[in-house]
């Protein structure tokens, strides 16, 4: 890498359940992360019955997050937002018109109706090359009543930028995940955004990751303590993630796993056949013009859901660490469900909508919490499996290996349970994959990693910097 220097940057990474800011330090070549703020996030009922995300407060935490990061490291360059993807809040002038709605809320049904109505999906997967998931952000636009007041419609790491920032964009890695990105070109599919009778205006340009959008300005400069610069990063938290999986092999799998789990691999060019829209599979934007071709499959949501039950039943906090074990000591073949299986979709006594299902299935109900958290891990480990299996029948390779990235990477019975279902080793980590991945993007845009910096030299960067842990298949 010639030319390699360093730095240090601020990374906010925002997940449906916590979000946090982080400190990235690249120095010749290496990087390390140092924490700097974890806060809760997740749904709250909004005045209108629906469900909502709570931003106003998660972007207070973000800003006393960066204070704290400027305060700690006064030399820090830049800062780069990811989240998760699909939501939405609707601006006008500077000013926010509401709370975002949580794509949970049941009035996405409505929206796959009326949408559907216009364009057949199979229409919709030819142009826009995803999965039919009822929350993207296209089913959501066709409910949403605000549309006429607002002036612009911003995902949620491009509402931060722009309340950082003042700049209206939409990074493209995001974008590609409302249905509205023409999956041949990249580019807004004002054809498509007519024939839904959606206003385009409402629409930003635009831009690729590590374009920059400006320093902090007004109110944020202030409570910060310092004119940042905001850099474009692959702001939905999967591209971040799969810039840090330090693939080892052409024909690898990767699993980006946390409250979702992203099973797919990297291309070049997109998958729009028939088969892989019946097999839902999805075309997301990457960093670099990389296509992620990918199903997603309920992660550890299930396992996090059906703790939460738990520990309201105890009024006591399960040790999950301790219950994980109990559940790898479990004798025998674990009963398993359809880790997808709609019924399993919204939140609420997640133990007993699992064992509902069981039971439907006509499938013993296990009798033990570590028994039922072994069901829980080895039926998300056969879901990955599946998936991993369909990609490499889509794409015509031979998977050879399967990367897990994020915090499914420290779950040692479902990495375990993953190797054995699918056949194939499993390297795991890093776990901080998507805060590694958005603090590489800033460090290349910087010149930190040499002026001819690839994505193949940000993962060469990971690997040396983090040691993945290796799961072979037993039996």
């Amino acid at each position: 890498m010639s030319g390699s220097k360093g730095g240090v940057v601020a990374a906010v990474d925002l997940g449906a359940t916590s979000g946090r800011v982080m400190l990235g330090y690249v120095d010749g070549g290496m990087l390390r992360l140092e924490p700097v703020a974890r806060f809760p996030n997740g749904p709250v009922p909004g005045p209108d019955g629906g469900l909502h995300w709570d931003f106003t407060t998660l972007y207070r935490h973000i800003l006393a997050g960066l204070a704290e990061a400027v305060k700690r490291e006064p030399q820090v360059a830049s800062v780069g937002i990811d989240s998760w993807a699909v939501d939405y809040g609707l601006v006008s002038g500077a000013e926010l018109l509401g709370e975002p709605f949580h794509y949970r809320d049941d009035r996405t049904a409505r929206g796959v109706d009326r949408v559907h109505a216009s364009v057949p999906f199979a229409e919709l997967y030819r142009r826009n090359g995803l999965q039919f998931l009822p929350f993207n952000t296209l089913y959501q636009y066709a409910t949403e009543r605000r549309l006429t007041d607002a002036d612009a419609a911003l995902l949620i790491p491009d509402l931060v930028a722009f309340l950082l920032t003042g700049t209206r964009v939409a990074e493209r890695t995001n974008a590609s995940t409302t249905g509205l990105v023409d999956v041949a070109s990249g580019e807004w599919d004002l054809e498509l955004i007519e024939e839904l009778g959606l206003p385009a205006s409402l629409l930003p340009p635009l831009v690729d990751s590590g374009t920059s959008l400006g320093p902090l300005k007004g109110e944020a400069r202030e409570r910060v303590g310092a004119a940042l610069d905001v850099i474009a990063v692959g702001s939905h938290d999967t591209a971040s993630a799969v810039v840090a999986v330090p693939l080892s092999s052409p024909n690898a799998a990767y699993i980006s796993c946390g409250t979702w789990g992203l099973v797919g691999v990297e291309l070049d060019a997109p998958v729009v056949s028939d088969a892989a829209r019946e097999a839902n599979f999805t075309n997301e934007g990457g960093v670099d013009g990389r296509v992620r071709f990918l199903h997603n499959v309920t992660g550890l949501w299930l396992l996090s859901e059906s703790v939460r039950t738990w520990e309201a039943e105890d009024g006591a906090v399960i040790d999950l660490p301790e219950l994980l074990d109990a559940a790898a000591a479990v004798d025998g073949d674990a009963p398993l469900f359809d880790a997808n299986d709609p019924r399993l979709a919204a939140p609420d006594d997640m133990p007993a909508r699992i064992a509902a299902v069981l039971e439907l299935a006509g499938s013993p109900v296990p009798s033990s919490r570590a028994a039922f958290a072994r069901t829980i891990v080895e039926s998300i480990a056969q879901a990955f499996a599946n998936a991993v299996a369909t990609a490499g029948r889509l794409t015509d390779r031979e998977i050879d290996v399967i990367h897990i990235v994020g915090g499914g990477a420290l779950n040692r019975l479902l990495c375990q349970a993953t190797a054995d279902r699918s056949g194939l080793p499993v390297l795991a980590g890093p776990v901080e994959a998507t805060a590694l991945g958005n603090v590489l993007v800033q460090a290349r845009a910087h010149g930190w990693l040499g002026s001819d910096a690839t994505l193949e030299t940000l993962r060469d960067v990971v690997a040396r910097s983090v040691a993945p842990v290796r799961y072979e298949p037993r039996g």
